[in-house]
């Protein structure tokens, strides 16, 4: 049961929002634009410190020039490209020449191994590879001669000296493209594009999930295109709207998203790199933008880090915040009294956090990975509302999100919405997430024995994940089926909604919970170090040597005290009893997260193995803090 504005709240094991949207394919959303909005910017790079943009009757130019050339070197509906590169124009470019010309697109993550990159190019047949520097190029070259299928690589960013041989640059590849396109003219190429079908496939794009080998999911026009149909349906996009786009597209997410906003006719511009977003936002001054929850919680914990005076007026923000928000968010005007504290608040503290994302940012919108509710409401509070969404790879992504039409009416802070237009969803028995809809996958490529392990007869999808449906179709993420912690004694307990009630907490960078068939649960814990290291001097403690100051009896009686203090309410089988000290982040390149920050959890049990045997040692029993090293 769900508690909203003191009322009990009702469950239920299904929710649906039927809808027809009709079928058709990517290549008509992209042609549909392209007509309508021919001199509008559709996308920008920064380039010498300023940002060049590039308009829609220019990427069709160049879309062309691309198909041209994909067909000069042997490519035929149904081959695949795959692209290998970080989010840029030159993207988006390679992927709608692929789809125009019914090449099948295989996005590959730049962080991945030579290795890896040699699993998903072997596995998915790819014949030819679109890279975007020599750091790319050279995984490619340490792996080519275990690739019989691929003929040809295309780098973006020319390095200097000559090229090694069956490698084109983006210049000459578009040359190519131009010369091989003399012959015909647009008609020819544009009926060419328009000869896809809803069926056909789009996008092989292989997970990298939290457990087991990628598995190639098989996207069709037709999913892509009726997930972009349902969401502009209840997400207000137009012409008039800019986005920053940093996500990887090799993601999903921020691919379809980007799809929807080009169909409206957005400029998209590209962030120079995951590390220059917070610089980024301050420059394109965005209005709408997609992100998972890591950029808010560094965001807020940045703020609530806070001390001294800036620190209590912060937190007296936070609080009047707080009710002015329970109020709208009841669809109640809040209190005389608690306006005119809001509007100095406003004043004093939020309108800083609202300029620090540009100004003119109308809303987030959060998937990926589950979005700690306090963080939600307190940027909601700042005039920031973050749109949390629900879906997987396999949904094409989304299957829920929140939305701001009819304000509260489909809004709802700690869930992740209502099912988009024309989707069901509905609880299995052990309360797994199950959907169905013209988004899920056509199966996993060359794999027919795990698509009928994922999708069922009637064409419902196994999500793995378990959730919860309130009385007014609201769903809400508890766990992943497989990440449920069953302990000695034989509770269950679902690690995420406890690691995200730490990370509102300011000391709490990156909790991971830990303890299937232990006698108790552990917690890892990446500390937020500036904060930590602030109390820390405060306190008249020596920061210097950061394993030393992790290692005093202080530090671990004041992260003890804090987190008893986050947890207090709690059954005390789902508290931690231990703590392991980490003195490096979790990260995608060391492969302990996923691209969208999801922890594998199997991935950080296994390299933490040792340090783990000591904690549940009964030779440990008296100690409560515990570091690896």
């Amino acid at each position: 049961m769900n508690h909203r504005g003191g009322q009990l709240m009702g469950t239920r094991s299904q929710a649906s929002n039927p809808a027809d949207l009709g079928e058709g394919t990517l290549v008509e959303l992209f042609l549909d634009v392209v007509d309508r909005l021919p001199d509008s910017p559709a996308l920008a790079h920064q380039e010498d410190g300023d940002w060049k943009t590039i308009s829609y009757r220019d990427v069709w130019t160049q879309v062309r020039a691309v198909g041209s050339a994909l067909t000069d070197l042997g490519l035929e509906r149904g081959d695949r490209a795959a692209i290998l590169s970080e989010n840029r124009p030159e993207w988006a470019l390679t992927d709608y020449g692929c789809l125009c010309s019914g090449v099948i697109g295989v996005p590959i993550y730049s962080t991945l191994t030579a290795e890896q990159v040699r699993f998903v190019l072997h596995n998915s047949g790819s014949r030819v590879v679109f890279l975007s520097d020599a750091e790319q190029l050279e995984k490619v070259l340490e792996v080519r001669d275990q690739l019989p299928d691929l003929t040809r690589v295309v780098i973006f960013d020319r390095p200097s000296g000559e090229l090694p041989d069956g490698v084109l640059s983006w210049a000459d590849f578009l040359a190519r493209g131009r010369g091989a396109g003399e012959g015909s003219d647009d008609a020819a190429f544009r009926a060419e594009a328009e000869s896809a079908r809803p069926e056909d496939l789009a996008t092989i794009l292989y997970t990298s999930g939290t457990t087991g080998d990628p598995k190639g999911v098989m996207l069709t026009h037709n999913n892509l295109r009726s997930n972009v149909k349902a969401a502009e349906r209840i997400l207000p996009i137009d012409h008039r709207d800019t986005t920053l786009s940093f996500l990887p597209l090799s993601h999903v997410f921020q691919r379809m998203v980007d799809y929807l906003l080009f169909h409206r006719g957005c400029a998209i511009y590209y962030a120079r790199s995951i590390d220059t977003v917070p610089e980024d936002l301050k420059s394109v001054r965005p209005t709408v933008v997609v992100s998972v929850p890591r950029l808010y919680e560094k965001v807020y914990a940045k703020v609530t880090s806070a001390s001294g005076v800036k620190g209590a007026l912060i937190s007296w923000a936070r609080g009047v915040g707080e009710r002015w928000a329970e109020a709208k968010l009841a669809g109640q005007t809040p209190p005389a009294l608690t306006r005119a504290q809001y509007g100095l608040a406003k004043k004093l503290v939020f309108s800083k956090i609202k300029e620090g994302v540009g100004g003119r940012l109308r809303y987030f919108v959060s998937g990926g990975a589950p979005l700690a509710a306090e963080i939600n409401k307190f940027f909601f509070s700042a005039g920031v509302m973050i749109l949390e969404g629900y879906g997987l790879t396999e949904t094409s992504p989304v299957t829920n999100v929140n939305s701001p039409r009819d304000f509260p009416e489909n809004f709802r802070i700690g869930t992740v919405g209502k099912p988009v237009p024309g989707t069901e969803v509905r609880l299995d028995d052990d309360g797994e997430i199950l959907v169905r809809g013209p988004q899920v996958m056509k199966g996993y490529f060359n794999l027919p024995e795990a698509t009928r392990e994922a999708i069922d007869d009637d064409g419902w999808f196994r999500t793995g994940d378990i959730g919860e449906i309130d009385d007014e179709g609201f769903l809400s993420i508890t766990d992943r089926k497989k990440d449920i912690i069953v302990t000695a004694g034989g509770k269950n307990m679902a690690p995420q909604p406890i690691e995200n009630r730490l990370k509102s907490n300011r000391y709490f960078d990156q909790p991971v919970l830990l303890g299937d068939r232990e006698r108790f649960i552990t917690l890892l814990l990446v500390p937020d170090f500036e904060a930590l290291e602030g109390w820390g001097r405060q306190e008249g403690l020596d920061t210097s040597d950061r394993r030393r100051f992790l290692e005093n009896p202080r530090v671990h009686a004041h992260l003890m005290k804090e987190m008893k203090g986050e947890l207090s309410g709690l059954a005390s089988f789902e508290v931690p009893k231990k703590i392991v000290l980490l003195d490096e982040p979790f990260t995608i390149e060391d492969g302990s997260l996923t691209p969208t920050q999801k922890v594998k959890r199997r991935v950080v049990q296994a390299r933490y193995e040792e340090v783990l045997k000591r904690v549940y040692d009964e030779a440990s029993r008296d100690d409560d803090v515990f570091t690896p090293w």
